[in-house]
């Protein structure tokens, strides 16, 4: 969930460095910050010729400024923290880096410690706690475990005795850092005379494109001379890959657009054209996997569940294959039938989530194959897959998801028509599909969806409906108007009306009707006229116009890649429901891009 920065090298503008990588991360987690960085600087005050200096500040970092001295120290080592609370709340004191009782050591965290209590108790008690954090107790250890050991070998030992998923990075007065994981992501960068630490490579880009992706059970030696990587069980030194990144740092940057989510959303024509290119082997490739295994699973978090869950409905009505689609934190009470023909396929827009990493865990230990389709290389599920498939939808800093959706629901259709030989029929209405998004991001459409905007920024309660592949659509279309409107928001199947949902119906209450030309036309318009009935105002999204509609959005039929461009009015729907109510679209509060915990 946090975010986590550090650097090293040559150049004495650590707290600098720091601070902005800190600000790429921000999406991570923003309740609180801190920087902290090594000085060599005497002053009366200091009694070591090397000691630790620390600022932290509770509220986004994204305009803020370091108001201390420490910008100006000439400095060459630094770590800082971009914090989404999990333990104590959100204060100065329990915003991270935090300091040993000497202030020669300074801990960043990612995770959750789970035996923090029982690790805690063991701690000599003169020891002074000044948070409520689990984070505190670590660097507390690290401190009694270099009464005997050196640096590096403290830390590793430390980390050993932590329970849970972790990533921390640990920085000492000698202007060394120790990087370690279990769980929690960490890349580190190779640049020239200097070195990089962060929690996603968004955040390195524009430093440097030499990546290494540490790994599980592993922790690394950062310093001035480069990065040296070892086993945490044993601590001995392994081998290393340096990976190049191709994306580009403009990229992780708003350009003309005011927040990364409207810049995501209009990216979704180039993510479309460029899938067409890019995912069409993996695509090829991923259906001669599924054809050969016996029993295929879909699982994923969020919105990549929304795209899972179309996919079953293309694959049903396309390829007439089945499938399995699970919520990946619930897959774990439906494991007890998977074999090792089994195939799991997963997806992931970061390929961290938490959710997923722990089952395909487990699936892997009943030797299941597992495809990972995610949006970041070298990210934990990534590695995890024997099948990789890279969406290659460039970063996607806006917490609440949307180029992303599209580039999944892009790879899965080119994979339906794979499994019966016509992928390039798949190939044509994804270009029409992009063709369509770019009319609906015209400015004359836009500011009809504005004023729809205007109308449903009054309600409590908003309902999303649709039939067959559009259900998915709805779903999706509640979670983006939920996660940063905040307007309470459910996306129904057509057809669950009258089991239940139908009674919260009165006057005004607003429902988007997904409608488009196919074989559920009919029976959502009755369900459209059954809403109208009982008061509710009715704003439909297809290519027919109806007398049930209150509001209508044209989206033009492109097939059976309809359901692509029927999902942008409602994300721009939930952006500008956010801008109108004063909120930050791209940091939704209570939320993280990154699900890294449990």
């Amino acid at each position: 969930m946090c975010g986590i920065f550090g650097y090293t090298g040559t150049k004495k503008t650590a707290a600098n460095r720091v601070l902005k990588g800190l600000k790429t991360l921000e999406y991570r987690g923003y309740d609180s910050w801190g920087v902290a960085v090594v000085s060599d600087q005497k002053t009366e005050s200091r009694k070591a010729d090397k000691e630790i200096l620390v600022e932290k500040q509770v509220g986004k970092i994204g305009n803020s400024v370091l108001k201390s001295d420490i910008l100006n120290l000439k400095s060459n080592t630094g770590i800082g923290h971009t914090r989404w609370a999990t333990h104590g709340g959100v204060t100065d004191t329990n915003a991270h880096p935090h300091l040993s009782c000497d202030s020669s050591l300074a801990i960043v965290h990612n995770g959750i410690v789970e035996n923090f209590q029982k690790l805690k108790k063991g701690l000599n008690k003169s020891h002074n706690f000044k948070s409520d954090t689990d984070t505190e107790v670590i660097v507390h250890l690290i401190e009694d475990e270099m009464k005997n050991k050196g640096f590096s070998e403290a830390v590793r030992s430390t980390f050993n005795k932590l329970d849970g998923l972790n990533a921390i990075a640990a920085l000492s007065s000698s202007g060394e850092i120790v990087v370690a994981k279990n769980g929690s992501p960490i890349v580190l960068g190779v640049g020239s005379g200097e070195y990089f630490l962060s929690s996603d490579a968004t955040a390195i880009i524009p430093h440097t494109k030499k990546v290494i992706f540490l790994e599980d059970g592993q922790f690394a030696i950062l310093n001035k001379k480069g990065i040296s990587v070892y086993s945490l069980a044993s601590g001995k030194k392994v081998k290393t890959e340096v990976q190049i990144l191709d994306w580009k740092a403009v990229e992780s940057t708003t350009g003309k657009f005011p927040h990364f989510m409207i810049k995501e959303i209009f990216e979704q024509p180039k993510v479309l054209r460029n899938a067409i290119i890019s995912l069409e082997k993996p695509a090829i490739d991923m259906a001669a996997s599924i054809k050969e295994a016996r029993g295929t699973f879909f699982i994923a978090s969020g919105t990549a569940f929304h795209a899972c869950l179309a996919g079953t409905y293309l694959f049903s009505k396309i390829a007439h294959h089945h499938v399995n689609t699970a919520v990946a934190s619930e897959f774990n009470y439906l494991e007890d039938f998977l074999t090792k023909q089994s195939l799991i396929i997963a997806l992931s827009q970061s390929g961290e989530t938490i959710d997923v990493v722990e089952p395909l865990n487990r699936a892997a230990k009943k030797g299941a194959k597992i495809a990972a389709v995610v949006n970041s290389l070298g990210s934990t599920i990534y590695r995890m897959g024997s099948i990789k498939v890279l969406l290659g939808a460039g970063p996607e800093i806006a917490v609440a998801s949307t180029k992303a959706y599209v580039a999944k629901v892009a790879f899965l259709m080119l994979v339906t028509y794979a499994l019966i030989g016509r992928i390039e029929e798949a190939k044509k209405l994804l270009i029409k599909s992009a063709k369509e998004i770019e009319r609906l991001l015209r400015k004359e459409n836009i500011s009809e969806i504005k004023k729809i905007a205007k109308t449903l920024a009054k309600s409590e309660h908003i309902y999303t409906i649709g039939r067959g592949v559009s259900y998915p659509t709805a779903l999706e279309s509640a979670l983006k108007m939920k996660e940063v409107s905040y307007i309470h928001t459910e996306g129904l199947a057509g057809g669950e009306l009258k089991h239940g949902a139908i009674a919260l119906i009165s006057k005004g209450t607003p429902c988007i009707v997904y409608a488009p030309d196919d074989e559920t036309f009919e029976s959502i318009i009755s369900n459209a006229t059954e809403i109208k009935s009982r008061g509710g105002l009715i704003i439909g999204v297809g290519p027919k116009n109806s007398e049930s509609f209150d509001h209508w959005v044209p989206v033009k039929d492109v097939g059976e890649a309809s359901l692509i461009p029927m999902v942008v009015p409602a994300q721009l729907l939930a952006y500008f429901l956010a801008l109108g109510k004063g909120w930050d679209p791209d940091k939704p509060r209570n939320l993280a891009k990154s699900v890294t915990v449990k």
